[in-house]
């Protein structure tokens, strides 16, 4: 039997059953997607009563292009929050990426293209160490990602010489996050969708997918059933990172700059996201689409509250709150699942 054979069969056997525990699980992703929905929503109409400077085109642009970078860290992310891990390298790991790009197009002198890309394999490569971290050398996803978020961060600052790297004279690098193929709409956030649609018809439809669940539902019954889970979860890194590099990249041309001393805060705000989102810390259960509704009500309550002079001390106690509710909503589905009632 062939590697891909085995593979495609132990991802069937690993999957739930629609007769059995999957139907259930898929009704509870949707209402979770549905309440975090009509979170968002009630959000919008609260804030558009409380402040009329908040529901106008300008600002709700504001609004989408502030979730761009959150949004593609935590799309990202999400396949290694399915699996059971975590990453808290994605902040740090996109300034050093951003570094990077920034380097490569100005001190080196690099096609567009090529910077661009660059910044992305990159990323790539810091998920790939993640991964190797974790799979290889047995460190716990917590540890081997923080030990990561240091280092990025150092080396953010070492390779910029402590200083921002201005990019504003490359041709066409600011278009990339600001420009406007829709009306209205920077290309930022078209990224940002772009990538979600495509991430969610990897997670959804792919054998990466398929094993990104069966991972983070059982891993070592996923492991005994002949998969070789470390290859997997390698590429769940991996692509992780990938996304890292695009958020480093997307963050470099909205800024016009290289900024080394940014990313630190922004792991917690795309985490928060995912988890708002409906994906569980204990892993085997997310969606992309989930996640996308949870950066956007990270990004309107942000919004929402400076726009109401909330000083930015309050504001991070507020969202401090909402992550607390939103894991306690996670373990609260958790403890109901085993004990056989509704998810």
């Amino acid at each position: 039997m062939t590697d891909t054979t085995t593979t495609d069969a132990a991802a069937t056997s690993t999957a739930p059953t629609a007769a059995g525990p999957g139907w259930r699980q898929s009704l509870g992703q949707r209402l979770q997607q549905a309440l975090a929905f009509g979170t968002l929503i009630a959000l919008v109409a609260f804030f558009s009563v409380a402040s009329p400077n908040f529901f106008t085109i300008s600002n709700l642009s504001s609004i989408l292009l502030a979730t761009a970078v959150i949004g593609i860290l935590a799309v990202g992310t999400t396949f290694v929050i399915i699996t059971g891990g975590i990453d808290l390298s994605i902040g740090t790991g996109m300034t050093l990426c951003s570094v990077v790009t920034g380097l490569l197009l100005t001190n080196m002198g690099m096609p567009l293209v090529v910077g661009v890309l660059g910044g992305i394999a990159f990323g790539a490569l810091l998920g790939f160490v993640n991964g190797f971290n974790v799979t290889v050398l047995g460190l716990p996803p917590f540890i081997a990602t923080l030990a990561m978020m240091m280092m990025a961060q150092g080396l953010a600052l070492v390779l910029s010489g402590v200083r921002p790297i201005y990019l504003s004279g490359v041709p066409g690098f600011q278009q990339i996050a600001l420009g406007q193929l829709v009306p209205r709409i920077p290309n930022a956030v078209l990224i940002l969708f772009g990538l979600a649609l495509l991430l969610g018809i990897i997670l959804t439809k792919t054998v990466l997918g398929r094993m990104t669940y069966a991972i983070g539902s059982n891993a070592e019954a996923t492991r005994l059933s002949g998969i070789n889970t470390r290859r997997w979860l390698l590429g769940v890194y991996a692509l992780a990172g990938a996304c890292t590099g695009l958020a480093g990249v997307v963050m470099a041309s909205r800024l016009s700059s290289a900024q080394p001393q940014l990313g630190m805060g922004y792991e917690l705000q795309a985490i928060a996201a995912v988890i708002i989102g409906g994906t569980s810390l204990m892993g085997g259960r997310g969606s992309i689409l989930g996640t996308l509704i949870g950066a956007l009500i990270m990004s309107v309550l942000i919004n929402g509250l400076r726009i109401m002079a909330v000083q930015s001390e309050w504001q991070t106690v507020v969202t401090g709150i909402v992550v607390l509710v939103a894991v306690f909503a996670d373990n609260l589905r958790k403890r109901r699942a085993e004990g056989g009632g509704p998810v």
